[in-house]
């Protein structure tokens, strides 16, 4: 089957994941000193104004002012003339604390149900598949390492004059699963007035595209599309407001594979929004690791106060070596699915987050992040009598 895929990615300076990072970095100042914290913080932000609210329940102090101005500033908005300015803008802080009927349902020892229980209903997914070393399918990593690329040439001075926001998408040629070509790679990055389109375009060419793109896949059709509007010198919220959880495919998979709809950044171990979804991957990654499938996609679901998921589905598209019925079995077996079990098997209590919250929560090749661990799949491929191929 002949067909193409795309995928998309946005920079830390993108509004909606200056918001994210900002939400997330609440979240680590709260885990920091009070593991228990329990926290839904969102984020809205527009020409010189951010705006924080949201549910907070800790004994941890937070300073909510000098959290948001380090965030902004270490994303690059430290520019009167970005319309963001961390020195400048106005912070307005609007969080309480979380609701006490839902407390009883995530506390311990509270509520209908004395287990720790999921912080909400829902459903989330998780996928992996062989396209690349970290298991992940190619357009989602190739768009996320060319934004991550530019940051690398603004923070480092290489390419002095873009500025912190900017948007990627690739488009590729496929036959059956496997990627054949880059059919087109658009690339709209913030600048400087006074640069001309004919510099950003040779600029992006050579050290963005040519640097990140694998060689094979760059054609003589390949189509290049960078700023193609011809300008882009208003970015960031100045251009357009941003706002937590507004970016959760380029979070996840590209599009890949499914998505629950429940977006991550802000929320603590208890929200299975986002903790279930990194369980889901860990669990997906460890069985394709394990040679059990090419690809394998997993749904958890969960009611809320309720420790253990209502449901586990695994679907491996027709690639699996076993039956999914008993993935499904090895899945119970070896994954604790409750919030207890998840927090303990990865770690979620910790000041981990705020490093996720651009360039995608999974696959990352830049950072150590527990969930993307393959530590079961030798174990997962021991049961079943095979050989895994390990990955971290």
């Amino acid at each position: 089957m002949h067909y193409y895929f795309s995928s998309e990615s946005v920079s830390e300076g993108h509004p909606d994941k200056l918001c994210d990072q900002v939400s997330d970095a609440i979240l680590d100042a709260a885990l920091a000193q009070d593991p228990n914290s329990r926290v839904a913080a969102e984020t809205f932000a527009t020409t010189g104004l951010i705006l924080v609210g949201g549910e907070i329940t800790t004994k941890a102090k937070l300073d909510i002012q000098s959290i948001v101005r380090k965030t902004v500033s270490d994303i690059g908005y430290t520019n009167p003339e970005f319309g963001m300015d961390a020195n400048s803008c106005s912070v307005l802080n609007a969080i309480h604390g979380q609701s006490p009927d839902i407390a009883q349902g995530v506390n311990e020892g509270e509520g209908l149900h004395k287990e720790l229980g999921a912080g909400d209903q829902g459903m989330m997914f998780g996928y992996a598949c062989k396209q690349t070393d970290v298991l992940m399918p190619l357009p989602i990593y190739l768009a996320h390492r060319l934004v991550r690329q530019l940051s690398v040439l603004r923070k480092s001075g290489e390419i002095p004059y873009l500025r912190p926001d900017a948007k990627a998408q690739i488009s590729l040629e496929y036959n059956d699963r496997s990627a054949k070509s880059a059919h087109t790679i658009v690339i709209s990055t913030q600048h400087a007035p006074e640069i001309s389109h004919e510099q950003i375009i040779k600029d992006v060419t050579e050290k963005v595209i040519r640097a990140v793109i694998p060689a094979n896949l760059l054609t003589q059709n390949t189509r290049l599309l960078i700023n193609p509007t011809g300008r882009f010198v208003i970015g960031g919220p100045h251009g357009d407001t941003g706002l937590t959880g507004r970016k959760i495919i380029v979070d996840t998979y590209g599009g890949w594979a499914s998505h629950g709809g429940g977006a991550f950044s802000g929320k603590d171990f208890t929200k299975v929004d986002r903790s279930g979804a990194y369980m889901a991957r860990y669990i997906a990654k460890n069985l394709v690791a394990a040679n059990l499938a090419e690809e394998a996609e997993i749904q958890l679901a969960y009611a809320i106060g309720v420790a253990e998921p209502v449901s586990v589905m695994v679907n491996t598209r027709g690639t699996s070596r076993i039956s999914e019925e008993k993935l499904t079995v090895l899945i119970r077996d070896h994954f604790d699915l409750t919030p207890t079990g998840i927090v303990k098997t990865l770690g979620l209590q910790r000041p981990i987050f705020k490093q996720t919250a651009a360039y995608g929560h999974f696959g990352r090749d830049d950072i150590a992040l527990p969930w993307e661990d393959t530590t079961l799949a030798e174990t997962l491929a021991t049961r079943i009598g095979l050989t895994s191929q390990r990955t971290v």
